[in-house]
């Protein structure tokens, strides 16, 4: 069999495994994730030479899959020349070993693939941190699993990242790193914070991209606010450090719009927990766009993994847009379905001039709920300053020495001005 190079370097050939339990009511759904995993290890840069699948009633502790898919899969790796077998599922330290040594072959599962991508996406400090911290923390309880991986030469998938070094500390020092890696976040968290408190300050609203990776939120930042250097590319994690950009609504009011790293099925949690300074902006942001693929077979359950990792952040309830994007190409059967299931939705082409004008109309709405009319004392200029900087004016009118504003606000600003209005009425 010929060996594949790209730029004189071997390209890694592998082979996927996927166990279906039987008592699943979700078959769709791991089909689905097989194919996610087809596109992962893709992403990965892996020539994926063969995919098996094995249904059984429950999961074997030894061995993961059945004794006899494993002789399989061992005259596979044989006949295909794999070099390496990927698992759909998370398996233990004991498993890999286990399957290690009788496949004579590098395992990992899905999660460790997960993890060495993000490692190839970090491009800043704080994504290297954050990557850092994952691997550590998912590999720390498997150490003694993952002999013969870290031993093979040429590196490969599963050993980016960290790097080898690292990863063959004993659990003390890899304990000690993780404590180390911990407070230099907290020092990324305090100085994002610390930008976090400024925007406040200066009154300017947040708004932050949510989705299932690959829905078009970078395509959609980059359409709505005309930025430049925002990296856009068909692929899972294009996006890992958060990207922000000022968006001018109708009214002329600018507010703050936030990309985040896509969400996928099974995200690791060690992830999750590592990205946390990162998804913060989710948590602090006044708005959430949900942007959802609407070409996808599978759009309830790519929402509902959203779903779940925004209940995991704690911003379960927060206002919420849902965008359907990619109207353009999006199937007349699946455009049915749609209509049919939200009644109350925006359906949009991140590339169709009116369907973003629409779009920034409604983030508009949602921000500026209220409508308000104050009656201010002309004389109070600072006051009513901050009113005009703050909120959409509908209407003012000058009557003797009161200025009559009739303005869209936030129902937060809102509060803030009338308490304002009061402690002037109570000086005079």
């Amino acid at each position: 069999m010929p060996t594949h190079h790209v730029n004189d370097k071997k390209i890694e050939k592998v082979l996927l495994v996927s166990l279906i339990l039987q008592d699943t009511k979700q078959l769709k759904l791991e089909e689905y994730s097989l194919n996610e995993l087809i596109l992962l290890a893709e992403t990965a840069g892996l020539q994926v030479i063969d995919t098996i699948k094995q249904h059984r009633k429950s999961i074997d502790s030894k061995w993961f899959i059945g004794k006899g898919k494993a002789e399989e899969i061992k005259e596979k790796i044989i006949e295909l020349e794999a070099d390496t077998v990927i698992f759909n599922q998370e398996l233990s330290g004991a498993q890999v070993r286990n399957l290690e040594f009788f496949l004579d072959a590098k395992i990992i599962d899905r999660t460790q693939l997960i993890l060495d991508i993000f490692a190839g996406r970090a491009n800043t400090r704080e994504g290297y941190l954050q990557v850092e911290l994952a691997q550590l923390s998912y590999l720390l309880p498997r150490l003694s699993g993952h002999g013969k991986n870290l031993s093979r030469l040429g590196g490969g998938i599963g050993t980016r990242g960290p790097g080898e070094t690292k990863l063959e500390m004993d659990r003390r020092h890899i304990r000690d790193r993780i404590t180390e890696l911990k407070k230099k976040l907290q020092e990324v968290t305090r100085h994002r914070n610390l930008h976090r408190v400024r925007r406040k300050k200066t009154n300017l609203y947040q708004v932050a991209l949510v989705g299932y990776t690959n829905a078009g939120k970078s395509t959609l930042l980059k359409e709505l606010t005309g930025g430049s250097n925002i990296y856009i590319e068909n692929q899972l994690f294009a996006t890992l450090d958060p990207t922000v950009r000022t968006l001018k609504l109708p009214s002329g009011k600018n507010v703050g719009l936030t990309d985040t790293v896509g969400f996928i099925q099974d995200l690791p949690h060690d992830l999750v927990a590592a990205f946390s300074a990162t998804l913060e902006e989710v948590r602090e942001a006044d708005l959430i766009l949900h942007v959802v693929d609407s070409t996808s077979e599978l759009i309830e359950e790519q929402m509902d993994v959203v779903d779940e990792v925004l209940v995991d952040l704690g911003v379960q309830g927060k206002e919420t847009i849902v965008v359907y994007n990619k109207k353009d190409i999006c199937e007349p059967s699946q455009k049915k379905l749609i209509f049919a299931n939200n009644s109350d939705h925006l359906f949009i082409s991140a590339f169709d001039e009116q369907d973003l004008e629409q779009l920034k109309l409604s983030i508009q709405n949602k921000l500026l709920d209220q409508i308000r009319t104050y009656s201010i004392p002309a004389k109070e200029g600072k006051l009513i300053a901050l009113i005009k900087k703050v909120s959409d004016v509908i209407e003012d009118k000058l009557d003797k020495d009161t200025l009559i504003l009739t303005v869209r606000i936030h129902s937060h600003d809102a509060k803030l001005i009338e308490k304002e209005i009061k402690e002037i009425g109570e000086n005079v």
